[in-house]
């Protein structure tokens, strides 16, 4: 039996859950015959090198849990019942037996075959991560965060969320949404134009589908988010480059022709410039003229510690053209997987029913949890820390980078979490990227953002989501001496 489980010393509590995890996943896996007792909780603490009482414990959960039974006088047995059901393995057929399908040939579309953004899983053990889109747990409220889940988890919140909710959200979260995050932003809408979204990702991919068809125009920004090209891509609908400038996207004739247009205004992805008012006016003046429509994903919005922040396009929007995404995600955790969308009710009805025939709906305990987390105030705290940490840290970038990599980028306006650095000409970005890595350095190639064959291979991103402000400066130094090193 001491053989089968191998427990880190830590806490009791902690003993005792990995201990009962372990004779949980040996019984299901039948490692423990069902006619020979369970040893002694006496025993198996002396075999483990552990206290009695954690064995107990371990013991009498397992018994609640039915995995178990106690038989008088002779101990615990493993529960027949817990096994019934299973497919037994000699049902398995052998090797020989398989007759595999030519998938290949199956296959209608291959996502796999796409450029996408690749992110290294173990960022976290880098010295200097220059990565986009994680979160520091040093910032995240922890504590917080735990109290809400525990909340939604009570009687009361678990008798709201935990029955089949159809298509519908949590109204609480829906208040939130529409009273505390989008008047920031100058937007008003209804519960009825507002829907849930397991993050910005289910919300392009689902306007996409009720939007575009292979007759559509999709515009969007060059460079910029890759994976709105790739879901538009799997649609077969057309793409159309649009160029961008200081200030994001160009309005002039180049609009003309799209069907749907997909901008980040407040800070284009991934340049990290800003739209000018002005030019915003533009925009909705020429969707109007051209009749078009326009996504705009407002994500960072709230990360501005530079002035007074644009309205969001929505805001200024009076013909319903405009389609608002938004994101829990960037703030709270990119693992949460949260954002809405805000659009006209008739848009959201398709979206719901969209959304109903994918998902049902985002999960509601972590609705109601984020729900609790706005209404307490929570959320503004975090704001308030990460826009402090940020600026810090985006001061930091800047003196780096103009020290070090002077000429290579410019400064983002509206605040956010990254910097677009353009380097020599004769830079491969791809090449830069593994050469950093051997150097415990992170980075983003830009490449992935351009849509054209011969794109650019010199741009790169840094992201200081994740790093700490002392650490950015001989990061950037260390970069700064790779780049020349391969451009010699």
């Amino acid at each position: 039996m001491m053989q089968l489980f191998h427990l880190s010393q830590s806490k009791d509590s902690s003993l005792q859950k990995q201990l009962r995890e372990q004779i949980a996943l040996a019984i299901m896996k039948g490692s423990i015959p069902l006619d020979i007792p369970l040893p002694s909780s006496r025993k198996l603490a002396e075999q483990l090198n552990i206290g009695r009482n954690t064995v107990v414990l371990a013991y009498e959960h397992l018994l609640d849990d039915g995995y178990i039974v106690a038989r008088e006088r002779r101990g615990y047995f493993v529960n027949p019942d817990i096994l019934g059901g299973q497919v037994s393995a000699s049902l398995r057929p052998t090797e020989e037996e398989y007759k595999r399908p030519d998938w290949e040939r199956r296959f209608k579309v291959q996502p796999t075959a796409q450029t996408n953004i690749v992110k290294v899983p173990d960022w976290q053990s880098y010295e200097y991560p220059f990565v986009y889109g994680q979160f520091d747990e040093k910032i995240f409220p922890s504590v917080n965060w735990r109290e809400c889940c525990r909340d939604a988890a009570s009687d009361t919140a678990l008798n709201d969320w935990a029955s089949d909710n159809l298509d519908n959200d949590d109204p609480r979260l829906i208040e939130q949404i529409r009273t505390r995050l989008l008047p920031r932003r100058g937007v008003w809408a209804s519960p009825q134009q507002i829907l849930i979204t397991v993050g910005s990702q289910q919300s392009l991919f689902m306007l996409v589908q009720l939007l575009l068809d292979q007759n559509s125009v999709l515009g969007l920004e060059e460079p910029g988010y890759v994976d709105v090209r790739n879901i538009a891509s799997l649609h077969k609908c057309q793409i159309k480059p649009l160029a961008i400038d200081d200030g994001g996207l160009i309005v002039d004739d180049q609009l003309k022709g799209c069907d749907l247009i997909y901008t980040t205004p407040s800070h284009q992805c991934p340049t990290a410039v800003t739209m000018p008012i002005e030019r915003r006016y533009e925009l909705l003046n020429r969707a109007n003229s051209d009749d078009f429509l326009i996504i705009e994903d407002d994500y960072e919005s709230e990360t501005n510690f530079n002035g007074k922040p644009s309205p969001a396009l929505k805001s200024l929007d009076t013909s319903d053209r405009v389609i608002y995404i938004g994101s829990l995600s960037k703030t709270l955790a990119p693992g949460l997987r949260l954002g809405y969308v805000v659009a006209s009710e008739r848009l959201i009805q398709e979206a719901r029913a969209l959304r109903r025939l994918m998902i049902r709906h985002p999960a509601t305990n972590n609705q109601r949890a984020t729900a609790f987390f706005l209404e307490r105030g929570y959320y503004d705290a975090l704001m308030m820390n990460i826009s402090r940490n940020y600026q810090a840290r985006w001061n930091a970038m800047n003196r780096a980078l103009n020290k070090y990599l002077p000429g290579s980028y410019e400064v983002p306006t509206f605040g956010g979490s990254c910097y677009w650095v353009k380097g020599p000409k004769e830079l491969d970005a791809l090449v830069l990227q593994k050469l950093a890595q051997k150097e415990s350095i992170l980075i983003e190639p830009g490449n992935v953002h351009f849509s054209q064959e011969n794109s650019p291979k010199h741009y790169f991103r840094l992201g200081f989501s994740s790093i700490s402000t002392d650490r950015i400066e001989p990061g950037i130094q260390k970069l700064a001496a790779i780049i020349q090193k391969a451009c010699r």
